[in-house]
């Protein structure tokens, strides 16, 4: 796995094997930021990652200027592993938070600018989601958040919908405020 864009560009990281997650693939990755890019600037913003798995997007938007990064996993050694691979690469900004994302979304009181959100397919709540985020009132007035799911959702109907954007059998629905 790699870092695609930023002062950490084509950096490598390899998760262990052992770990539960399923990672952004680097080709959905690759396509995704490339349309972030034309959305939003990272410079500076404040990023929320929820079940942040590996930690890929956590580590791509640090290196592309995110200012401050939440990266919520509840798995132990993921978090763990985020955390020492954060450290490793010298990225300051993110902080690794070992917690159920449900739970943070609910309690945190913070806005983010950019929330990505990566659950597993099979999460029997993950259609939940976006009504989850957007009645915490995380999402800043101009932000967008992103989740990631595979084939056999749809959020077309939910009202905060913008657009989704298919690489293979990963899907990403762009969400923002009813306001913008």
């Amino acid at each position: 796995m790699r870092i695609i864009s930023g002062t950490h560009k084509a950096r490598r990281f390899n998760p262990p094997a052992s770990l539960k997650a399923r990672p952004t693939t680097d080709f959905a990755k690759e396509g995704l930021f490339n349309v972030l890019d034309n959305l939003i600037s990272f410079d500076g913003i404040s990023v929320l990652d929820l079940f942040s798995g590996t930690g890929s997007i956590s580590y791509e938007c640090a290196s592309r200027g995110a200012g401050s990064i939440y990266s919520i996993e509840l798995d132990f050694q993921n978090s763990r592993y985020i955390k020492k691979t954060s450290e490793e690469l010298g990225l300051n900004a993110i902080r690794v938070i070992k917690g159920d994302a449900f739970k943070f979304v609910s309690a945190c009181g913070m806005k983010f600018n950019f929330i990505f959100a990566d659950p597993p397919y099979a999460l029997e709540t993950l259609a939940t989601i976006p009504d989850k985020v957007f009645a915490a009132g995380v999402l800043a007035a101009d932000g967008l958040f992103v989740l990631e799911h595979g084939r056999t959702n749809s959020f077309t109907e939910h009202p905060n919908f913008v657009e989704e954007r298919s690489y293979g059998n990963v899907h990403f629905s762009l969400f923002r405020n009813k306001s913008m």
